[in-house]
């Protein structure tokens, strides 16, 4: 039997892409209802659906390329080039989604709106170091495959 880790961070992750597609095909209908309690959301509707929805599409693609890594832990395969890929791409997505959130830094300013850019800022640029180091590990691996 696996890790229970391994197996309910699999569930987690699993969960928020599912859930995630629920959230995205909502959001035109979950940005009107909150537009009757925040004048800000209801004046804004467009933009913030276009942000919101584009963010979401990546923080989805962000979640899909984690559960293809996730399947090679599972399988006992880690240190693959599709990987060095998936993580390359993550990183991608994290510092777009840190643009088009500073986008909505025009139409609100808030704490959670600066952190959530640093946040993504932070994911984007480890990403691509950690593609870097798995880059070399996959390297390393295939050379020593060849020895044997």
């Amino acid at each position: 039997m696996k890790d229970k880790l391994t197996l309910i961070t699999k569930f987690i992750l699993d969960s928020m892409f599912y859930s995630g597609i629920l959230v995205i095909l909502t959001l035109p209908l979950s940005i009107k209802f909150y537009g009757r309690y925040s004048s800000h959301f209801a004046d804004n509707y467009i933009p913030l659906l276009l942000l919101l929805f584009s963010s979401g599409v990546l923080a989805l693609l962000i979640i899909y390329e984690l559960r293809k890594i996730f399947r090679t832990v599972i399988n006992d395969d880690c240190f693959i080039p599709e990987n060095v890929i998936s993580l390359r791409r993550m990183g991608t997505y994290s510092l777009i989604i840190a643009l088009i959130t500073a986008g909505r830094l025009f139409l609100y300013i808030t704490p959670s709106v600066l952190i959530v850019i640093l946040v993504f800022v932070i994911a984007g640029l480890f990403s691509k170091v950690l593609s870097q180091v798995f880059d070399k590990a996959v390297t390393y691996k295939l050379e020593n495959d060849y020895t044997i």
